[in-house]
């Protein structure tokens, strides 16, 4: 109860604040516009945990070597800009830059004409998913395009990846050829500014790698020459530094997350008040699922978790990338993608402990 306590309060504080506003300003402004709020706000808290279950598996792998000064401003400001900034003034800062726009006039048209909000919002889609694909792409085959990487799921895939890890910069070139194509298939007119998006989400991920590596300094070894806090499993390798392009690198992983979320959000309602407190929801959660996972160690008990998580990722970004494109994929084909592959993650996990525990 301690992990979820602060998140069990956060969920009925947003849920009190949803009854009143769709109470208070919902079309028939009532008891059934209340319901109505109240029921949307869930289904979006549960979207955005089901969509951003992996994010919180990624996050714990990241954050278990973190110390607990890095710990807690990812649990404070981190979760500031999670709930406010990715869920609510981002979304707002893409229409005010697109649609040139001030930000009290976006503002004043998401609260007073939700529809024509989530209009422009989504007529840049194809922008934010090549920026969050492109992003999110890197995070997966960073993971196992690693030489170093010695505990595999799917061998006779993995093994191939940890190969290809031999060719400088193979995560990029892959990278930017899903760009291509995805560029290649978007209207003519977008193609130019749907490139840049993903060519940023590119440059994004490698700059916090070097941010973390220049802020960071030269890993710790032992009297082994083994680097301390190295996970000998491979499991961990790649793992961003606390520090300032740590946390960076996991707000820009949590944004790309959010993308998703708050696009599909508005197929559900077009109130970005309630919008913002369903989702809100389901980012707390997700904090309090890392900080759960990283104190009882379960990414050590359950040996592919990690693995199952990034093919989560994978999927996520080649999902992203393709609904640029006009592809439709419904959230909840998203969020159970997600869901099978940590539980057939787990199941495996228990499986290989079993056999070990048989052999030994």
């Amino acid at each position: 109860m301690k992990h979820f306590g602060f998140s069990i309060f956060f969920t009925i504080v947003c849920l009190a604040l949803s009854a009143f506003w769709g109470y208070t300003h919902g079309p028939e402004a009532g008891i059934s516009s209340m319901l109505t709020a109240l029921t949307i706000t869930a289904i979006l808290a549960v979207m955005e945990v089901s969509l951003s279950f992996d994010n919180a598996v990624v996050n714990a792998s990241v954050l278990r070597n973190w110390d607990h000064f890095w710990k807690m401003i990812f649990l404070t400001v981190g979760i500031l800009v999670a709930v406010f900034g990715m869920r609510l003034i981002f979304p707002i800062v893409i229409v005010a830059v697109t649609a040139d726009m001030g930000m009290i006039e976006v503002v004043n048209m998401a609260l007073n004409d939700p529809k024509h909000y989530s209009e422009r919002l989504i007529a840049h889609h194809a922008e934010i998913a090549a920026f969050g694909g492109s992003f999110l792409l890197l995070v997966f085959l960073n993971f196992f395009l690693d030489e170093g990487k010695d505990t595999h799921w799917f061998r006779w895939l993995e093994k191939r990846l940890a190969h290809l890890a031999n060719v400088p910069a193979m995560s990029v070139f892959i990278s930017l050829i899903c760009l291509l194509i995805m560029a290649a298939n978007v209207d003519e007119a977008k193609r130019l500014v749907v490139t840049i998006a993903g060519i940023w989400g590119i440059v994004i991920y490698i700059g916090v790698q070097v941010l973390s590596h220049l802020l960071g300094g030269e890993p710790e070894v032992d009297e082994n020459g083994n680097a301390v806090g190295h996970d000998p499993s491979g499991a961990s390798t790649g793992v961003i530094k606390a520090g300032i392009g740590g946390f960076i690198y996991l707000e820009v992983l949590d944004a790309s997350f959010s993308f998703d979320g708050v696009i599909g959000a508005f197929a559900i309602t077009s109130d970005v008040v309630i919008i913002m407190l369903g989702l809100a929801i389901g980012a707390i959660f997700v904090r309090s699922i890392t900080i759960y996972l990283v104190d009882k160690g379960t990414l050590d008990a359950y040996i592919y978790l990690e693995h199952g998580a990034h093919y989560a990722i994978g999927a996520l970004a080649f999902i992203m990338l393709a609904s640029g494109t006009g592809v439709h994929v419904p959230e909840v084909v998203t969020g159970l993608i997600g869901v099978a592959f940590i539980v057939w993650a787990v199941i495996a996990s228990i499986q290989y402990k079993k056999h070990q525990e048989k052999i030994s």
